[in-house]
């Protein structure tokens, strides 16, 4: 499974960073140890302000602990650290049981946190599941990377599926980007489903999906009324080597073969959502399959991302180049693509790669 969309620990809540941990307690260590070999200061007192500081990362018991060592110290005066009395310690100990409260709360809210991202999470996937390494007799490495920080489901979204009438893949790029678009992308993935079981014809699977914008616009519920995406849709028959391709106004698909890359000319009709169920159907492209060839599908995330200095990312230049690459083709190019953005672009990122190798 080649999905690569979420950095690491993905949605879910991480603990604090070890240096966090490790700070309160190297500080209350070389304070201790500055005032005993400084006579003229006292700066015992300064271990009064580290309890609050541990509550922010450790539990309420550990920050309980850490503010007991402080008054300790403060408190026990054969120590040499302080020479705190009566509503010294007593401000000290309120400090120390506010940092505990504090800490019990923060950690409630982090459980809590926690809790829903993981729900969020389970929730994305489900609409738009991780692409198996091999679908039928097609091999495919996909990455996904959503614009809205934190989310794993944005504007784009790819899927492919094998069907009666070969293997079916879909890259398309709706109205939107972030979790305000996660409906549309929901939508064209059932109708797509189903159409790769239903219809014998690529052109009726596009139609099919114009048709589920089209009635999701009409719907009284929907909050923009004009719904609209680009597609590519691609169909490996069985047993032919061969593959077709329709284009709803999507950029077109790479083709790489050996050393050699060049775009798939398809004659583009409307995006999705504007009515292709008219009297002339989607053109279909048929295009012969040697071995080793392969298809990079993307969207325009990816080929309108700009550096510093306002160019556009050139995908269809850098791929020979990062296809060599022993880590896999996609991987690479968001590697590169985050280094010409200089972080990563501002829009949504799908890249799907399709070896056609013939293989069961």
């Amino acid at each position: 499974m080649r999905r690569g969309r979420a950095e690491p620990g993905g949605l879910r809540g991480e603990p604090p960073p070890r240096w966090a941990r490790i700070a309160p307690a190297a500080a209350l260590v070389a304070l201790v140890l500055a005032q005993a070999f400084t006579t003229d200061v006292e700066l015992g007192f300064f271990l009064a302000g580290l309890p609050p500081v541990a509550a922010f990362a450790y539990g309420a018991a550990g920050t309980a602990i850490f503010a007991a060592v402080v008054l300790l110290l403060l408190g026990v005066h054969d120590i040499g650290v302080a020479q705190a009395r009566g509503t010294d310690l007593a401000t000290v100990a309120v400090v120390g049981l506010l940092s505990v409260v504090i800490a019990w709360v923060r950690q409630r809210r982090d459980e809590q946190l926690v809790s829903v991202r993981t729900v969020a999470e389970a929730a994305q996937l489900a609409v738009l599941p991780p692409v198996p390494e091999r679908v039928g007799e097609v091999r495919c490495a996909g990455l996904y990377r959503a614009a809205q920080r934190g989310t794993l489901v944005g504007g784009d979204l790819y899927d492919v599926r094998v069907g009666p009438f070969g293997v079916r893949a879909l890259v398309a790029d709706v109205q939107g980007h972030g979790l305000a678009a996660v409906a549309t992308v929901a939508a064209l993935l059932g109708a797509f489903r189903e159409a790769v079981l239903d219809d014998a014809e690529l052109a009726a699977v596009a139609v099919r999906l114009d048709r589920r914008l089209l009635a999701d616009a009409a719907d009284a519920h929907v909050d923009h009324p004009e719904l609209f995406a680009t597609a590519v849709l691609v169909e490996f028959p069985h047993g032919l080597d061969l593959v077709r391709f329709v284009s709803c106004g999507h950029p077109p698909a790479l083709r790489l073969r050996g050393v050699e890359v060049d775009e798939v000319t398809v004659e583009p009709g409307p995006p999705l959502g504007l009515g292709l169920a008219g009297p002339d159907p989607p053109k279909v492209v048929e295009l012969a399959v040697r071995p080793g060839d392969q298809f990079l599908l993307h969207t325009d995330g990816a080929t309108e991302a700009r550096d510093a200095a306002g160019h556009f990312y050139p995908l269809a230049t850098r791929v020979p180049v990062l296809a060599r690459d022993p880590g896999g083709l996609v991987g690479a190019v968001w590697k590169d693509l985050s280094a010409f953005t200089d972080g990563g672009p501002g829009d949504d990122v799908a890249l799907l790669l399709l070896s056609p190798d013939g293989r069961p």
